[in-house]
């Protein structure tokens, strides 16, 4: 109820009430003061009573006002400017030369939600697609738990951890390798670069090709960025968990997973953009790693977040299964969802990409993975993933030395107008 309809009835209330002791009164000459001072006094009771109803309405009205409609404090949110959750993603994109079926079923995938999306062919190192070049191409963004598989292949090849291992990440509470990349433990990881250190950690994320460029003739490229110390924010457990201090770019992200999905050969990436560099394609490898032993410990872990952990958004149980690893986390621009993947595990023919950023929630590696698993079904629709498709490139790839760990961070410059500007040694 108003106030102004609570005062209404009180004043309706009073007004009668002063009438009705008014009225009784007797109409005689003698005695008249009397009745004339029992008047006034019955009229002052009146009107302070109805004073009195008028204070406690407002009061009670106030109060309802009040409960109802309670000043709100403004709870502090971290606010983005500047970098819009929905946007036009294919401005500027030039696809003239891009696998047609997989452009559309990315562009058609990521709607219009501001972000990127990178399809390579783990075979051969070509890139398939590009949607949104331009954020691609950028100088990169912070890994979020997509790093988590970098350091579980250090972990298990300094000896670590194995399949077996259980580190406790709360009180009375263990996780496996598999549980913790399907549920991207933060602890479990964090935990794993303190005991390595932050040398380790920074030569397997080299090794895997984070903090260089990609790519073979791709100008546009630029590399990420490793840091030369811990970060003072966490230190190496943060970076290790986080990816804290690191930057980068969906092209490295996608030479990451292609390098796990196919077994360890890291090639150079390539972008034909023209009908004579698509049709004299030839793929060119960089370093033969020495971790094929090391991967079904990764790839069950990558495979359990899709059946059972932070990306099951990815699969709807019709299509290809796909194997990969959400990442959610801020910077000081945007929120940030990742999703890297690919699919099959017995025969990978795909690496997909998906980079989102915006202010709002919806941000995040779950909404990333969704994005990928509407690829994925739109692929297999078109029956595009099996090996006698059209777009299927069945090229030989040239073979190459072995690298060890130990020695893979040193590798060949690519032929690239920016390779001397911000590779890591």
């Amino acid at each position: 109820m108003r106030i102004n309809d609570s005062i209404r009835q009180v004043l309706a209330i009073a007004a009668c009430a002063a009438i009705a002791s008014i009225s009784p009164a007797p109409m005689v000459a003698a005695g008249s003061s009397a009745a004339t001072s029992s008047t006034s006094r019955a009229t002052a009771a009146a009107t302070s009573a109805a004073t009195n109803s008028i204070s406690r309405a407002a009061a009670t009205s106030t109060a309802t006002t009040t409960t109802t409609t309670p000043a709100h404090k403004r709870p502090v949110v971290k606010h983005y400017y500047g970098v819009p959750t929905y946007a036009n993603s294919t401005a500027g994109d030039d696809a003239e030369f891009d696998d047609p079926v997989v452009r559309q079923a990315a562009v058609d995938a990521l709607g219009r939600y501001n972000g990127s999306v990178v399809a390579i062919d783990p075979n051969n190192g070509r890139i398939l697609t590009i949607v949104n070049q331009p954020l691609a191409f950028s100088s990169g963004f912070i890994p979020c738990s997509t790093i988590k598989p970098v350091i579980a292949l250090a972990a298990l090849s300094k000896g670590v951890i194995n399949q077996d291992s259980m580190i406790e990440v709360a009180r009375r509470r263990y996780m496996n390798l598999t549980e913790a990349l399907a549920h991207s433990n933060n602890e479990f990881f964090a935990d794993l670069g303190r005991q390595m250190g932050f040398d380790t950690v920074l030569h397997f994320a080299r090794m895997m090709g984070l903090g260089g460029l990609t790519g073979y003739d791709i100008p546009e490229e630029k590399a990420g960025v490793l840091p030369s110390e811990p970060p003072q924010n966490g230190g190496v457990g943060r970076m290790s968990s986080f990816g804290e201090g690191i930057q980068i770019t969906p092209l490295e992200m996608g030479s990451m997973v292609a390098t796990i999905a196919n077994g360890g050969t890291q090639y150079y990436l390539q972008y034909p953009r023209s009908a004579e560099a698509r049709d004299n394609f030839q793929p060119r490898v960089k370093n033969q790693l020495d971790i094929a032993s090391l991967l079904p410990e990764v790839r069950d872990g990558m495979l359990a977040a899709v059946l059972y952990g932070t990306a099951q958004r990815s699969w709807d149980y019709v299509s290809e299964q796909p194997l990969g690893k959400t990442g959610s986390c801020s910077d000081s621009l945007s929120r940030i969802g990742w999703f890297a993947s690919y699919a099959d595990e017995l025969h990978p023919r795909i690496v997909l990409v998906v980079l989102m950023r915006g202010h709002n929630h919806v941000v995040d590696g779950p909404m990333a993975a969704e994005i990928a698993g509407r690829i994925y079904h739109r692929l297999h629709e078109e029956n595009y993933l099996t090996e006698d498709s059209a777009g299927w490139d069945t090229k030989p790839s040239p073979s190459a030395p072995s690298v060890s760990v130990a020695a893979a961070s040193s590798a060949p410059t690519p032929p690239n107008s920016l390779a001397t500007a911000g590779a890591n040694p």
